[in-house]
């Protein structure tokens, strides 16, 4: 049953004040698991190659179970999937660090890591979906497409910032305590705010749906429109990737490994910053041209990222490109909102959130391995080439987005195009 809509209420009226602290610090397990498996198996076991590895196999992990973990949720609630895998998660977690320390088989640690990934709680996409589902029934349509755009702004924003303060906190509890700290505190958070987040009262804002005729065809999902944002979130997690892989290389070669994530950090704060300012922009300034503006923004300071240097010459490097990253992310999941098929943002939304976890995880495997056997200086290279991946991927959706969103406003899916007030037209044109 539909809520009646509550004219003239902000969001957090209908989300509660503690809806938002709560789905934030709920995301920092899936921020800290990565790299914080990464460098755990660095510490203990002195291979940058088999951290990276063991990074892959949780992001293999995260890409298999992430579309089922949502259309379950899209069939069957929330709740009902996320309890249970938040505990399994936290529990894997909690042992990891015991399985590193063992000697024995690398084949063990690569099942452990896989394992983690496959309970890792896709909080971010379960959020997006909760919100888009409380926009649609809840608040004015007047209020609709600006609201869907702040609030993608915001969701994205949080996300960046997890992954800032996720590496952060990687770097200072390996530090002040010791490598295995980082995934314990992960345990921890897992444990508690991804069961309080299951249990928040918005999980009922997105309806069960148990009969497959309320859904969309699956092949829905594997349309053109969507494939384009796919591939390019995954370009944004090879750069991710490729950047703190690379990034950790040459703080080892500089004497300072743990600083990696440290100064990782650096360019995560730019890009949440832009990702926040995204929803000041005119609506004039479409999605897709916003796409193409900040991947060449973003590609350009990943050519910069190759040359090297000194440590300040990196950061202040870094710092570009977080203004690249930043808002590319946070259009490419406001694209994906107003193209989500019908009863499936669930779906889309763990569908991008494990294409860019993957991602990540593959081409830290990838830079990872170059870094030891060939050169540093080789593996800063990487993260231009996945930002030119972003870039053809955004000249694509730009040349079709016209003809795609069109299609995708006649069929009445998308928050933004089956919500939109009267007159309206979806802001990604």
């Amino acid at each position: 049953m539909t809520t009646p809509v509550a004219a003239h209420r902000p969001l957090i009226h209908h989300t509660g004040f503690w809806y938002f602290p709560v789905a934030f610090v709920a995301r920092l397990p899936f921020a800290m698991m990565t790299v914080g498996v990464l460098a755990l198996v660095v510490a203990m076991r002195g291979s940058v190659a088999l951290g990276g590895l063991t990074s892959a196999a949780v992001g293999l992990g995260v890409v298999i179970a992430g579309p089922v973990l949502g259309d379950l949720a899209d069939r069957f609630g929330q709740r009902r999937v996320l309890v249970p895998v938040g505990v399994a998660n936290g529990i894997l977690l909690a042992i990891f660090p015991l399985v590193v320390a063992n000697a024995g088989a690398d084949a063990l640690l690569l099942s452990a890591a896989a394992a983690i990934g496959l309970t890792g709680p896709q909080t971010a996409a379960m959020s997006r979906s909760r919100v888009m589902a409380l926009i649609g029934d809840r608040v004015d349509p007047a209020r609709r497409e600006r609201t869907f755009s702040r609030a993608m702004a915001y969701e994205s924003a949080a996300d960046e910032t997890a992954f800032v303060i996720g590496p952060f906190v990687v770097g200072v509890l390996a530090a002040l305590i010791a490598p295995w700290a980082p995934i314990a505190g992960a345990a921890v958070l897992s444990f508690v705010f991804v069961t309080a987040f299951a249990l928040h009262p918005t999980g009922r804002a997105v309806p069960e749906r148990s009969a497959r005729a309320a859904m969309a065809p699956f092949r829905e999902l594997v349309h053109p429109r969507m494939l384009v944002l796919v591939a390019a979130v995954f370009g944004v997690g090879l750069f991710f990737g490729s950047t703190l892989t690379s990034l950790t290389a040459f703080m080892e070669a500089q004497g300072a490994p743990e600083a990696g994530a440290l100064l990782y950090g650096v360019m995560g704060v730019g890009s949440a910053v832009l990702a926040l300012a995204v929803a000041a922009l005119p609506v004039r300034f479409s999605l897709r041209w916003r796409l193409v503006a900040f991947s060449i923004v973003l590609t350009a300071s990943a050519g910069a990222y190759t040359v090297g240097g000194s440590v300040a010459t990196v950061t202040t490097v870094l710092c570009l490109m977080g203004i690249g990253v930043g808002p590319s992310l946070v259009t490419l999941f406001s694209l994906a909102g107003n193209r989500a098929p019908r009863g499936r943002t669930a779906s889309t939304m763990t569908i991008l959130a494990s294409a860019l976890t993957l991602a990540q995880a593959l081409s830290s495997a990838v830079t990872g391995a170059v870094a030891e056997s060939v050169s540093v200086q080789t593996a800063m290279l990487f993260p231009a080439v996945a930002a030119l991946l972003v870039l053809a991927m955004a000249a694509l959706n730009a040349s079709a987005a016209p003809r795609w969103d069109a299609v995708t406003t006649a069929a009445g899916t998308g928050v933004a195009a089956a919500h939109a007030a009267p007159g309206s037209t979806p802001s990604s044109r």
